[in-house]
């Protein structure tokens, strides 16, 4: 089972939050604040947080995602996630599209990871499981905005130092084994949110052009972002994700 928190008030369609790596939940503090009407669940991967490993890869995740919130009665929910958070909902409307209300893609991408990309993610792994977090430490220029203040900065840091090697290793693996999941997103009639940091240097404004003009959806860009925009500009990812859970709760 995963760790789960609920936040405001009881929804009969909650927001279900997936965090980046290698962060766990803590990092949607910021949005949380920002829009306290909502009702939201944010979810610990696998071997972060509260949450106990799995066996088995993104998939594994996006099946225990639906187990934890099938067991508290929650078979319909809105799910957005960030970076690898946005991988395993991809997972999640691959192998339980049911399950999902609407859908929100924030810094991901669809595709799969080129070789190159794969071979560094599973060097990475090994060398977590010897080094322990110093080898997430160097993401910090890569996560956040070049101008990013100095608390968002030292926070990050903390957060990095604190990453477990054990989770490291198995979402690294994880994310190398991921297919391309573009298709998935043709003809998924539920509402969308695509959000990208315009300073993210890991996925592309292509990459998330890409997954809008497949769901039928627009870009929300927020300027002065990087790659942990939930972070960096959690207002206005709030004020997003608050729309696409109205969105999805409207009449239709």
């Amino acid at each position: 089972m995963l760790s789960v928190t609920a936040h405001g008030p009881a929804a009969d369609l909650p927001l279900v939050l997936l965090h980046a790596f290698p962060l766990d939940s803590a990092m949607w503090a910021g949005v949380l604040e920002a829009m306290p009407e909502v009702g939201v669940l944010t979810v610990d991967a696998p071997g972060f947080g509260g949450s106990a490993p799995v066996e088995g890869g993104l998939e594994a995740y996006a099946d225990a995602i639906a187990e934890t919130l099938a067991n508290q009665g929650i078979h319909r929910a809105v799910v957005a996630g960030l970076s690898m958070g946005g991988y395993t909902a991809l997972a999640l409307a691959e192998r339980h599209p049911r399950l999902l209300a609407g859908l929100g893609l924030l810094d991901t991408k669809a595709t799969a990871d080129p070789d190159p990309a794969r071979r560094k993610r599973l060097e990475m792994a090994e060398a977590a499981l010897v080094d322990g977090a110093t080898v997430v430490a160097p993401m910090i220029d890569v996560l956040l905005a070049p101008g990013a203040p100095e608390a968002t900065r030292a926070r990050v840091q903390d957060w990095l130092a604190q990453a477990p090697p054990s989770g490291i290793a198995w979402a690294q693996r994880a994310m190398a084994e991921r297919p391309d999941r573009l298709a998935v997103l043709d003809g998924l009639e539920v509402p969308a949110l695509v959000l990208r940091g315009s300073e993210d240097g890991v996925a592309t404004g292509d990459d998330h052009e890409q997954m809008a003009r497949t769901l039928g959806a627009t870009v929300v860009e927020l300027p002065a972002a990087g790659h942990l925009s939930a972070v960096e500009a959690p207002a206005p990812v709030a004020r997003a994700l608050a729309d696409l859970a109205g969105r999805a709760t409207a009449p239709r």
